[in-house]
């Protein structure tokens, strides 16, 4: 009897799951990013002579509970996979529901918040240094979670036509390391270019 070859997902030689692998590389370059960018604002606002203060212009209390939102999107992407592992596919659904919903009120809550710099506040990227280095880093931010969202949404739609099943659940594992990184990320920006 000929034996057949078993191909599994765990041929990456690290022991990880190719696509686990794949994400976790994706995310050193998005380190790597991210601290260009965090570490470039810290170089310019402590390099200046003269810079505002960031609750001056910006709606720190509004942004706080924005946070906060963010923060709650990743209890329940982690409340989708332990469903999804537990079998509980009913409340997977409705976790990553909640999730793609969460990260999609954050999104209108930062384009409400970029409304009101730009048109009521005219505070623009051009305007100022500290404009050009807060669009930037904010907006490259606010990109990644529109991604992640998409995805979401997109998994979410996989999930309600029943394409992830307590043994087969890859794709929420790896899109929450994404969706973790992302939230991690607008804790920092948050706290460095809101708070100090």
């Amino acid at each position: 009897m000929e034996a057949t070859a078993h191909v599994t997902d765990f041929e990456t030689g690290a022991g990880l799951p190719t696509k686990k692998l794949g994400m976790w590389v994706f995310l050193c370059s998005e380190v790597m990013f991210f601290t260009g960018l965090i570490g470039g604002y810290i170089v310019l606002r402590f390099g200046a002579a003269m810079w505002p203060v960031p609750s001056t212009i910006l709606n720190v209390p509004l942004t706080a509970v924005n946070t906060f939102v963010l923060i709650c999107s990743s209890v329940t992407m982690v409340l989708a996979l332990s469903a999804a592992q537990r079998g509980e596919l009913a409340k997977m659904k409705g976790y990553l529901l909640a999730t793609c919903l969460i990260g999609a009120t954050f999104l209108g809550v930062q384009v409400y918040e970029y409304h009101h710099l730009l048109f009521v506040e005219h505070f623009t990227p051009a305007g100022s240094l500290f404009g050009s280095v807060f669009f930037t880093t904010t907006g490259f931010h606010g990109f990644h979670v529109f991604c992640g969202v998409s995805c979401m949404a997109f998994a979410t739609i996989k999930a309600f036509r029943g394409k992830y099943t307590q043994a087969d659940h890859d794709g929420i594992e790896v899109l929450g390391l994404y969706w973790h990184f992302v939230d991690l990320v607008w804790i920092l920006v948050f706290t460095f270019i809101y708070l100090i």
